[in-house]
């Protein structure tokens, strides 16, 4: 193949038609999305903040737990 005869303005075009052929799809598929309402976003952030919350104390104290124990059969 000779570097000549390629003609890059093709391969260019080609490439932009397939990129605005993508972000064409990518809005179609974004308006069939189901947005949460706003109390909705608000709900389960708050639940999965409490959730978080729980399981670091949980782990901080099994933490401080095995600490100790590891410190009691060493010493």
């Amino acid at each position: 193949m000779d570097i000549k005869n390629i003609n890059y303005k093709g391969i260019i075009k080609g490439i932009i038609d397939r990129v605005v052929l993508f972000f064409r799809e990518v809005k179609v598929e974004i308006k069939k999305i189901s947005w949460p309402q706003r109390n909705e976003t608000i709900a389960s952030t708050s639940i999965v903040i409490i959730i978080v919350l729980i399981i670091g104390i949980f782990l901080g104290i099994v933490d401080v737990g095995l600490a100790r124990l590891v410190k009691l059969i060493l010493s």
